[in-house]
């Protein structure tokens, strides 16, 4: 009797988001979802506001997309970028937007400060 339990394993929401793209903003984005992961080992893979992402504990701690002319990552906060403006030098951002290109992706430790940032900030309100 043949297991069926591999006939039974789909690629999550970011795999399948990420099997779409062309292979240049694929690479970069994976780079982003690796140091995701490197910041926060038990993350789960989410959609969220019609974009992949994870999360921890059930709150979002990023998200990412691909657009025709940059690639964005999200911090899943309004309030994560503007402290970090000098860490974010160089790269464009808005209030909960940091983006990029695929030619010239995130750095893994930007990736993992922003991510560890976003955790310290759902623990802080948390503990309130």
């Amino acid at each position: 009797m043949a297991s069926s339990k591999k006939a039974n394993l789909r690629p999550g929401p970011v795999e399948t988001y990420l099997a779409r793209l062309e292979p240049k903003p694929r690479r970069a984005l994976r780079r982003v979802t690796k140091a995701v992961l490197e910041a926060a080992p038990g993350a789960v893979e989410a959609m969220s506001y019609g974009m992949p992402a994870y999360k921890l504990d059930g709150k979002g701690i990023a998200g990412f997309a691909a657009f025709k002319d940059h690639l964005s990552f999200f911090p899943m906060s309004g309030t994560i970028v503007g402290p970090m403006k000098r860490d974010l030098a160089g790269v464009k951002t808005s209030t909960g937007t940091v983006q990029f290109s695929s030619e010239k992706p995130l750095p893994a430790a930007l990736v993992k400060k922003l991510v560890k940032t976003r955790i310290a900030e759902i623990r802080r309100r948390k503990a309130k």
